[in-house]
């Protein structure tokens, strides 16, 4: 009989599914972390919320484990890449506590034009300040949305029915998408010089981090309010403290923090900062969802070996896997390529394959194409959840099968069209296992991608990789792999460098300032 081990608190539902399914399930919340790393290795499965966290030590010492469900959508207390290497499968549940949260998030902006727990606390301490607490109408205010994924789009249309008017800067948000839900799909400038209250709903990425601070201040409308139930560091707290003194932002509400448990910050005991501890999830139906779903997908696992919601396992057959893995791989360093470089919202996708690749079972393939494609910007995207946020985005995924002839024995390629641009980006696989990518944009190239990689699109001139070399030397970055294509002589180039380490703005600013350089990106893979 499997066993598995529900570490933190959670709904009664998910004990008694393990056990209507024949699983061997123990409830122990509330461990210390050398008391799981003790018992980690009894178990086949670890059912968790957010307060245990599987380290990299506690998976080294989980010789049996082979599956952590986190119930919930946020895995930042998983080591990820810890779990893959070892073999074990990390799964969420990204869709159960939306309408929890977006409720919170609509809660917070009442409370905000309204003043309500200031005026309450004046009240308890029998006073009577009617003409102090002066709030604003929501109806027919404009509400900013940052994001207008599936948590997004429940605020809007709760926005919608209190009569406010919607935009939403989200760089996935197709116009019939926008359409569908009611919003107006504008540029982030756009948002923060109409929005009279801004409420964040997007992840947290190398793109996100900090998209509202002082700058973002700098363009708002005077009196905005601001409502953050995403991830703490979206919004910058200095930056936040600062507006609020000077009278730029009116009002505040976070349920999230940079620092979390958050028992000490410069917000707190501000009249104009509504606080709450990480509340979003926090409902009584939310719980039960995600313990409920994160136990049937566990059990599932581990008793048929289906895969639902994995964030680091494909779902493909075991008799397909030793196969399909290469090109697995292949598929996800192309669509995280394409993904990265995107900034504007995707209209159509579309997967050729031909050679070897034509001849093997491509959903699992293109599921994780699309899996790179949109992890960039989207929390908690894997190969099952990703063909469906993009056809609820109005993606249009186009897959070919050719039989034509190639000069590759396979060859995926990649073409993205987005409202401003089509790209596309090809890779083989060399010696059947080594992925390369081939063609960028119709330009030819043989790059192996590594982890820091830079991107760079400059005119083929004399000088240019002389300029180049300068600028990484005299910042101490060391080169792995340079690899280098052209159109025609004296066109546009291509460069795709592998690095020894992150490469941050500075360096990149200065890459930008080269008179032969159009474009210069940091990627990771």
């Amino acid at each position: 009989m499997v066993k598995v081990l529900i570490s933190d608190k959670m709904s009664p539902r998910a004990e008694e599914i393990f056990k209507e399914r024949g699983v061997d399930v123990d409830y122990k919340p509330g461990m210390t972390p050398e008391e799981l790393r003790a018992c980690i290795g009894e178990y086949d499965g670890l059912a968790i919320r957010s307060a245990t966290k599987a380290t990299a030590e506690i998976i080294q010492a989980a010789d049996n484990l082979k599956v952590i469900g986190r119930a919930g959508i946020g895995t930042d207390n998983i080591d990820k890449a810890a779990a893959t290497s070892k073999g074990i499968v990390v799964m969420n549940t990204p869709y159960g506590n939306a309408i929890t949260t977006a409720e919170h998030a609509i809660t917070l902006m009442m409370a905000t034009a309204r003043q309500i727990p200031a005026a309450n606390a004046s009240t308890h301490a029998g006073k009577w300040e009617k003409s102090r607490f002066m709030g604003v109408e929501v109806m027919g205010k404009t509400l900013g949305l940052i994001g207008a994924g599936n948590i997004g789009s429940v605020v809007a249309d709760r926005a919608i029915g209190l009569k406010m008017r919607v935009v939403a800067y989200d760089p996935y948000l197709s116009p019939e998408r926008a359409q569908d839900i009611g919003v107006d799909k504008v540029e982030l400038d756009e948002l923060f010089a109409r929005a009279d209250f801004i409420s964040l709903h997007t992840p947290m990425t190398d793109s996100t981090r900090g998209i509202v601070g002082k700058d973002a201040f700098a363009k708002m409308k005077d009196g905005v309010r601001i409502i953050n139930c995403a991830r703490g560091g979206l919004v910058v707290e200095a930056d936040l403290l600062d507006a609020l003194e000077s009278g730029k932002v009116a009002a505040a509400a976070l349920d999230v923090f940079e620092e979390e448990p958050a028992t000490n910050n410069p917000l707190f005991g501000r009249e104009d900062v509504i606080c709450t501890p990480h509340l979003g999830a926090s409902t009584s139906e939310a719980q039960v969802n995600v313990a409920v779903q994160i136990a049937e997908q566990i059990a599932d696992y581990l008793l048929t070996g289906a895969v639902t919601n994995a964030l680091n396992m494909p779902s493909v057959s075991a008799e397909d896997a030793p196969k399909l893995a290469p090109y697995l791989k292949l598929a996800e360093q192309l669509g995280s390529f394409a993904g990265q470089v995107t900034l504007t919202g995707i209209e159509k996708v579309e997967i050729e394959y031909e050679g070897h690749a034509a001849e093997l079972n491509t959903k699992p393939i293109t599921a994780v194409v699309l899996q790179g494609l949109l992890s960039p910007m989207l929390e908690g995207v894997n190969m099952v959840s990703a063909p469906v946020i993009a056809k609820e985005r109005d993606i249009d995924i186009t897959e070919i099968l050719h039989e034509r002839p190639t000069e590759y024995q396979t060859l995926i390629s990649l073409t993205v069209t987005t409202e401003a641009q089509t790209r596309c980006v090809k890779g083989t696989l060399f010696a059947g296992k080594d992925p390369r990518i081939v063609d960028i944009k119709g330009i030819t190239m043989d790059a192996k991608l590594g982890e820091h990689m830079l991107f760079l699109t400059n005119e083929d001139k004399p000088g240019f990789i002389g300029s180049l070399g300068t600028v990484l030397g005299d910042a101490g970055i060391n080169v792995a792999t340079f690899n280098l294509g052209r159109g025609e002589a004296g066109g546009e180039a291509l460069a795709l460098i592998e690095v020894d380490q992150v490469v941050d703005d500075n360096v990149l600013d200065a890459l930008r300032d080269l008179p032969q350089v159009m474009r210069a990106q940091a990627l990771r893979f």
